[in-house]
């Protein structure tokens, strides 16, 4: 299709002509938030008032443009996710988040939780039905096109054409503007030796014809590079990434086994690098999906032997996870840990690893006795499945609290453990000093 039988084609500042004080708004996330656009809207900012932004995961190369003090009554930045392009904003007050299990964040748009007057897309090209692609995040990008009464959406060459759910006329958008924006690259975290000893360990409890939720970090990366001998993996995950680029070219990943969308990749995001995204365009054996189909514990559990991979900021002695806060402070959000957390609780063979090395990068210990005054439980204590550090891999699942405590402390960082079973001794009482570590591993 030609650029000049697109329909509404115009300038992005006068496609954002069409958002009014009062409106809210979503824009798009993943590497794909639409700057041009975002940028039109700012410079808006001196006769806006009371524009509500939404959004998702996402990952910029800059702090968002409407975060700055001149445009406090301007826009108000209401996320599911703290990105790291919001994060200060929003730590100073000046924002907030909603909490939500991801998988359930799309029928906010319906609910009346979040209203969508405009949804602010990052498209690909159209193809040669006028179909354009959001390509890299059929996230909640999907769910808020079809809720949002106007669509304008930036079309660019960079964007790969993904199959599945991420997909518009170019009829139906309100306003379109042509562009030329590079997505940003996630680059390959290298796993260091701590997350290199974890990986193996989750590795070895990994069975081929496994379908895998993996996410984004050192800790994947080392889990993917000990599978490269492994049989017949599927993948139905949140984020697709670089790491699982050598399974699927090796055939390590062929998806023979799944049970939802044999034969096909199934994610609702994507995170990486060109080599990625080059891979990703106008290919069948990759399916993008809105959210609340990829997170939905009932259909991730209808594949055998899912494979849960996540990480946390701390853990308590009874296996309480906080993974979107540090104290009182929003760092992040509850993203799809949840949603597959319990998906593979449901899976006929599913496991659930929550993987973090002992100590933070100042050195404090992330399992304690109680998790810091303020923080978020996101997986509760009764789904915990596997904790992972680099000082070895424990199974809380079916274990009472002083049982917990003991196999918690035993994979601690060593310097924290004596003071870690103090606590366990005060809080337990007889029954814990009545419990062998031996009785429970």
């Amino acid at each position: 299709m030609s650029k000049h039988d697109i329909p509404n084609l115009m300038s992005a500042d006068e496609a954002v002509k069409l958002i009014k004080s009062g409106d809210h708004v979503y824009i798009q996330g993943s590497t794909s938030i639409p700057e041009t656009l975002v940028a039109a809207m700012t410079r808006r900012g001196h006769e806006l008032r009371g524009v509500v932004l939404h959004s998702g995961f996402s990952v910029a190369d800059r702090e968002a443009p409407y975060c700055k003090p001149e445009y406090i009554d301007s826009f108000l930045v209401d996320t599911c996710f703290v990105s790291n392009n919001v994060r200060k904003w929003i730590a100073a007050g000046y924002g907030t988040t909603t909490p939500g299990f991801l998988g359930e964040v799309p029928r906010f748009f319906t609910d009346g939780s979040w209203g969508c007057d405009v949804a602010l897309l990052n498209c690909s090209m159209p193809d040669e039905n006028g179909y354009v692609s959001f390509g890299v995040s059929a996230d909640l990008a999907t769910s808020a096109a079809r809720a949002a009464k106007l669509v304008i959406a930036q079309l660019n060459p960079h964007m790969p054409y993904s199959y599945g759910d991420p997909v518009i006329h170019v009829s139906e958008l309100a306003a379109a503007v042509l562009v030329d924006d590079p997505l940003v690259e996630v680059p390959t975290p290298e796993p260091g030796p701590a997350e290199t000893a974890i990986g193996n360990a989750i590795a070895e409890h990994i069975p081929d014809g496994a379908t895998l939720q993996i996410g984004v970090g050192g800790i994947p990366n080392a889990v993917i590079r000990a599978l490269s001998s492994h049989k017949h993996l599927g993948l139905h995950t949140e984020a697709m990434t670089d790491g699982v680029l050598p399974l699927i070219r090796a055939g390590v990943i062929d998806n023979s086994l799944k049970k939802v969308h044999p034969g096909k990749s199934v994610a609702c995001l994507a995170l990486g690098s060109r080599k990625l995204y080059e891979l990703m365009d106008y290919n069948k054996e990759m399916i993008f999906k809105d959210v609340a189909y990829t997170n939905d514990p009932f259909i991730i559990g209808q594949n055998p032997k899912v494979m849960a991979i996540n990480s946390c900021l701390e853990i308590d002695l009874t296996g309480q996870i906080c993974a979107d806060s540090i104290g009182t402070t929003i760092f992040s959000g509850i993203g799809g840990q949840h949603d597959f957390v319990y998906g593979a609780s449901r899976s006929e063979g599913g496991r659930s690893f929550i993987a973090m090395t002992s100590t933070t990068s100042k050195g404090l210990g992330k399992i304690k006795p109680v998790l810091t005054p303020g923080a978020g439980v996101v997986t509760t204590r009764f789904q915990t499945n596997y904790v992972v550090t680099e000082h070895g891999i424990v199974d809380l699942h079916g274990k009472n609290l002083p049982e917990r405590a003991k196999l918690l402390i035993s994979i601690a960082n060593p310097a924290d453990r004596e003071a870690l079973d103090r606590a366990a001794r005060e809080r337990f009482g007889h029954i814990y000093n009545n419990t062998s570590y031996e009785q429970v591993k």
